[in-house]
């Protein structure tokens, strides 16, 4: 922590003390869920405000870099995964990242598509579907809450075992169906009280919400998918070139 602040610097106080503590982190001397001084320590070592201290602080836990516990102190973040927006499921990313991928399945039923989902689907509204509720966990954390609908003239022969693994592992290799392309919405949104308490997070927690509309190489609908990914554990990455 040494020369951590410049005051003869044009750059502000807070922005120094922000950037140094982000640097111990992002090299590793500040680890997962270490406590990290309290503001008043900082404000002593280096002859500053609290306020100062306070204002640096804040911006690294809103950036996610840190994190406060009542009562506690203020401590290191677990660190987001980052997953690039692709066409690969969630098994598939996790063990890429070597995190170990987990299914808890919420709710397994058979239903009649209506509105929107029938129309995502290409199928007539009062067919049957398939209607799964699973979270999505990695580490045994959970990632997110995920909702998804398929025709079931499609994916015969679906299970609730099948589910608790890889949906597209069972579709490409059981099925034979060759998965193709997908369309991504992506919104911010914050936890509603069921999805505050599958995900252990707090209700009103930012999140982000997720819809995907998966196609097959012949063009047929596979599957309509909401995703809740807890905001504080995820960041997607999206690589763009221009023309």
């Amino acid at each position: 922590m040494k020369n951590m602040i410049d005051k003869y610097s044009p750059l502000p106080i807070y922005y120094q003390i922000e950037e140094a503590i982000k640097g111990r982190i992002e090299k590793g001397e500040l680890q997962e869920g270490e406590m990290i001084p309290s503001e008043r320590e900082y404000a002593e070592t280096y002859g500053i405000s609290r306020m100062t201290v306070r204002q640096a602080i804040t911006n690294l836990v809103n950036d996610g870099y840190l994190t406060r516990r009542k009562g506690k102190g203020t401590f290191v973040a677990n660190q987001k995964i980052e997953q690039k927006l692709g066409l690969t499921s969630f098994t598939e990313d996790m063990k890429a990242r070597g995190l170990k991928p987990s299914t808890k399945l919420i709710d397994f039923q058979i239903s009649q598509a209506q509105g929107k989902i029938a129309a995502g689907l290409g199928i007539h509204p009062g067919d049957e579907i398939y209607e799964i509720q699973r979270v999505r966990l990695a580490d045994n954390i959970p990632m997110a809450l995920e909702t998804t609908y398929l025709a079931a003239d499609l994916v015969k022969g679906l299970n609730q075992r099948i589910v608790q693994g890889s949906l597209y592992q069972f579709v490409e290799e059981e099925l034979g169906l060759n998965i193709d392309y997908a369309t991504q919405e992506l919104e911010a949104s914050v936890a509603r009280e069921t999805e505050s308490e599958v995900l252990r997070i707090a209700k009103g927690t930012p999140v982000l919400l997720i819809r995907r509309y998966t196609y097959l190489k012949d063009g047929r609908p596979l599957e309509l998918v909401q995703s809740i990914y807890r905001g504080d554990r995820y960041k997607f990455i999206i690589d763009m070139q221009r023309g």
